[in-house]
């Protein structure tokens, strides 16, 4: 069975007699003139299609006849593909989504009056997610705006939930994908420990990452790198990446790659003179003790909240040891943020956090970090973890973690 298929018939669970989905591509805003941004499509709708082009449109139904699906995509552009390409034929769509019934964009509206009065529909299922008051609106909460004045009778139900719930847990298709992005990750990273001098601006450091991924196939990362040295490892999402390092500063790189969609997530910190100082080696490995407690935590049933917990208990027992804190509410001045986070089709992937408990197929980051402001110091280390039915197991074990293997790496680097 096409794997997108699969991932419609998880979906059809949840929809009753005499529903619809309806789920949109999304497309790519204009920056000015007749450029715009690169699209990227609406995770929800790649997650049930595989399809990655702009201005399509899902429509799945159940109704007395059961369960059906049907695709509309934009007609041949014609002339236009001289300049931009030529839009996916109806062909193209059938074999890459699984769907045989494929239709055109400028027929989805009267398609779906006439579906909602001839099967008698009173359900109408749509990615309502807004977690931003003031955001441009999606095209689903465009179209509930609009199918509410034309059918005030019709239900709206919010299927953000389900796509929560559904792309949590990870198949074998999309690890797959996640595995190839974490490996050409750790390739990245490799090279910009190979590679990093004091006196280097923080972009030349993030320019050695982003060489591996083109050079590997990566057109898109998973997010904007942070390449922060010195103080501004302590800025968490630190992305100007323009100073020029210094001898004897920490370098902080939170970076990952991203393959059909699906990402990698990877921090390390790293010294630019390739010798930890005995004070950022203490806080260093105290980190390091850390993210090892997290990862030896995770199995399925523990709350997700218990991670977090975890790492305070150790922070708060580590920094009193070294004098740095007297009370545990002094921690939140060094540690100031979760140290996990479900990672998949989005780096921040979709799902509730605060009443979960770990299932098995789960992909999470475990990124402890201590950021210590008077001693110039900001550490954070991350990896990412598959939560199995045993325990874990880290998807980025063969990174190098520790000061030793860190060091090692980096002289044979500066003997070349």
């Amino acid at each position: 069975m096409n794997h997108f298929t699969n991932n419609r018939n998880k979906f059809a669970q949840y929809m009753e007699e005499n529903s619809v989905a309806v789920v949109f591509a999304g497309q790519a805003p204009y920056k000015r003139g007749d450029e715009k941004y690169p699209f990227s499509p609406d995770r929800n709708f790649y997650y049930l299609t595989g399809i990655d082009r702009e201005n399509c449109i899902l429509f799945m139904s159940n109704t007395t006849k059961g369960f059906e699906t049907k695709l509309y995509i934009p007609r041949d552009n014609g002339y236009l593909a001289k300049w931009v390409g030529a839009n996916m034929t109806v062909e193209e769509a059938k074999e890459i989504s699984g769907i045989t019934d494929v239709s055109f964009v400028d027929l989805f509206q009267s398609d779906f009056a006439e579906f909602v009065f001839k099967y008698n529909i009173d359900t109408l299922w749509l990615d309502l997610e807004n977690r931003d008051w003031n955001a441009l609106p999606t095209a689903a909460l465009s179209f509930a705006k609009e199918v509410q004045g034309k059918y005030p009778s019709l239900i709206l139900d919010n299927s953000y939930p389900i796509f929560s719930d559904l792309r949590l847990i990870k198949d074998g298709w999309e690890l797959e994908r996640m595995h190839r992005a974490m490996k050409i990750t750790e390739e990245g990273f490799l090279a910009m420990m190979s590679l990093v001098r004091p006196g280097m601006k923080e972009y030349e450091i993030e320019a050695y990452f982003d060489f591996v991924l083109t050079k590997r196939g990566v057109r898109q990362k998973a997010f904007q790198t942070i390449a922060a040295s010195g103080e501004r490892g302590c800025i968490l999402h630190y992305t100007e990446n323009n100073q020029t390092t210094k001898d004897g500063d920490l370098i902080l790189v939170d970076a990952g790659a991203q393959v059909d969609w699906y990402n990698g997530d990877i921090t390390r910190t790293f010294p630019v003179n390739g010798k930890f100082s005995d004070q950022q080696k203490l806080v260093y490995n105290i980190v390091l003790e850390g993210h090892r407690k997290v990862v030896e935590t995770i199995q399925p049933g523990v709350p997700f909240a218990r991670l977090n917990e975890v790492l305070r208990e150790h922070y708060v027992e580590a920094l009193t040891e070294i004098g740095l804190i007297t009370e545990p509410e002094e921690l939140n001045k060094y540690y100031y943020h979760g140290v996990s986070h479900y990672l998949g089709a989005e780096t921040h992937d979709i799902g509730r956090y605060i009443d979960r408990e770990l299932q098995a197929g789960m992909v999470l980051t475990v990124e402890p970090g201590l950021y210590i402001e008077e001693w110039n110091i900001g550490i954070r280390i991350e990896d990412d973890v598959l939560v199995t039915d045993e325990g874990s197991e880290i998807l980025t074990i063969d990174m190098i973690r520790t000061v030793e293997e860190i060091e090692s790496y980096m002289a044979k680097g500066r003997m070349k």
